[in-house]
């Protein structure tokens, strides 16, 4: 069976985490999982018979077995899968079949983890939310910032939250909710572009028992947070079809399940975020201009760190505090020259970025040393930061290092502003092939960075 180019599916599905072709003989011709190594083949099963992979699966249950009968898709199918050691594994499963001159020769199977399902959202207890006074700040932009925040506490008008990955949306949205009226109730938060679309609806609105092959009748995320906030962090990776839905549900206060035929009402205040320009998505078109109207009745912009770059001494200071106690370090803070590296960078990564930096440090640093020292910093920071003022190399680096960091911090600035490796491809020109060995050279894992 000839496979053209496994990646085609890849660019009309988005977000895969498995794939796997088996003929009409029940064998597979191919499998791959998407997971943090890339792409695995997992060669252990390729020309085994299905049934002998999965020992839960028979001809009632397999998607293979029913688009081979039928000659028709099967879409959004949820399945477990179990191996023959004990592991199962759960997944939302499309498979359609191949065909050749009109004959039904095998099928494809295209999947989502749904592992996700425990950590895309979280419910945050009140003891565990920060609060506004714990965001370390002492730039006046933040300042007025927290102020614009403790006033919004007591509102039920929805906010919007906007600012590059890595700024600390997250924490101001805490903040937000920690100090109004709301703080006692529910805070649960749902990262949009980590479900599947065919998911989304469920996850937020609930499900009804029977509503779809597996179907429970399970509460959603709106039921959830009735009472309290819930926090939609980047809105605009919803489907423009959903993003209907909700604005629907925002403005009626009131919503039903997947499979219901009543209407749930519930008080619930919407907080969303994203990390690209309002202008930017409502001119693309990944963002209903009725919802975010809707939801950015009041907008607030989170600047950049080095828009702020007062902030970084106490930053620094908190994660000195914060590393040394978790590591039983004896280090008190950082050099001068340190400091002065970190005020020339530009962090594109942000306070997240700031953290990482501090985090390797402490690695790095000598066991016995009280202060973290230049050498103690990646190679990368101290190149870009010896880059941004202009100077000469310096004869400890190189042009090539010099460029291999100008080159990671491009990298990452756009990753950071982009919602797939993909689409940070397209606005480089790069080649899927060329970007993965980038992304692999300097070791970036583009999860981390959103």
């Amino acid at each position: 069976m000839l496979i053209k180019s496994i990646e085609d599916y890849g660019n009309i599905y988005g977000k895969i985490d498995a794939i796997m072709i088996v003929n009409k003989h029940d064998i597979v011709e191919y499998s791959a999982i998407v997971g943090p190594d890339h792409k695995l083949m997992t060669k252990d099963v390729i020309g085994k018979n299905i049934y002998e992979i999965y020992n839960n699966l028979d001809e009632r249950n397999c998607t293979h077995a029913m688009v081979m009968r039928t000659g028709r898709p099967v879409i959004d199918q949820r399945q477990v899968l179990e191996d023959k050691n004990g592991n199962t594994f759960s997944f939302i499963t499309n498979t359609f079949p191949i065909e050749d001159k009109g004959e039904v020769i095998g099928t494809i199977d295209i999947s989502f983890d749904l592992s996700f399902e425990g950590n895309a959202h979280k419910v945050v207890k009140k003891g565990d939310l920060i609060r506004l006074d714990q965001i370390v700040a002492v730039d006046p932009k933040m300042i007025a910032l927290k102020e614009k925040c403790e006033r919004l506490g007591n509102l039920d008008a929805p906010v919007m939250v906007i600012g590059e990955s890595g700024t600390g949306k997250e924490l101001i949205v805490e903040g937000i909710h920690s100090a109004g009226k709301r703080a006692s109730r529910p805070f649960i938060s749902l990262n949009c572009a980590a479900i599947p679309d065919a998911l989304m609806e469920s996850i937020l609105f609930g499900t009804v028992k029977g509503s779809f092959t597996g179907a429970e009748t399970r509460k959603g995320l709106f039921e959830m947070a009735d009472g309290g906030t819930l926090f939609l962090d980047e809105l605009n990776s919803m489907p423009l079809t959903m993003q209907a839905k909700l604005l629907k549900a925002v403005e009626e206060q009131r919503f039903m399940r997947v499979g219901g035929e009543e209407y749930i009402t519930v008080d619930v205040r919407i907080i969303s975020a994203m990390n690209a320009e309002p202008e930017k998505v409502l001119e693309d078109g990944t963002l209903r201009r009725d919802l975010y109207y809707r939801l950015g009745i009041v907008s607030l912009e989170v600047p950049p760190l080095r828009h702020r770059r007062g902030d970084i001494p106490p930053l620094v200071d908190y994660f000195v505090q914060q590393f040394a106690a978790k590591m039983g370090r004896r280090i008190r803070g950082v050099d001068d020259d340190v400091l002065e590296a970190f005020d020339r960078y530009s962090w594109p990564g942000n306070v997240r970025e700031l953290r990482n930096v501090m985090e390797a440090a402490f690695v790095m640093a000598d066991p016995k040393t009280e202060y973290l020292r230049m050498e103690d910093l990646p190679d990368s920071l101290t190149a870009a930061s010896s880059l941004k003022v202009g100077k000469e190399s310096p004869t400890e680096v190189g042009l090539a290092e010099m460029v291999a960091s100008y080159e990671k911090e491009i990298l990452l600035r756009t990753l950071t502003h982009s919602r797939s490796v993909a689409e940070a491809a397209s606005k480089l020109k790069l080649s899927r092939q060329s970007m993965r060995y980038k992304l692999m050279k300097y070791q970036i894992d583009f999860n981390k960075l959103m």
